[in-house]
């Protein structure tokens, strides 16, 4: 696994399975799936999302946090040119 510091940049993305970690200056984003197994390799998977969680609250915590963050700005509609 890549290394990912929450929060730090918008670019890094790293994955755990078939899960997607995208960092981003306000929010981390996961989608896509992870299955843990009974299995070595569900252990290893558990432990990962662990750390990333672990990291996750770490700066979350180191912090005082505002309510909530600002929602993306509502894009402008402008007239189809093509119509």
């Amino acid at each position: 696994m890549t290394k990912l510091d929450p929060f730090a940049d918008d670019a890094a993305s790293i994955s755990i399975g078939k899960l997607t970690i995208e960092n981003g200056a306000d929010q981390v984003t996961l989608y896509g799936s992870l299955d843990i197994t009974r299995d070595q390799a569900g252990l290893t998977h558990a432990r990962q999302m662990k750390a990333l969680l672990d990291q996750i609250i770490e700066v979350l915590e180191a912090k005082p946090l505002s309510a909530t963050v600002a929602a993306d700005v509502i894009p402008k509609i402008v007239k189809n040119p093509f119509s």
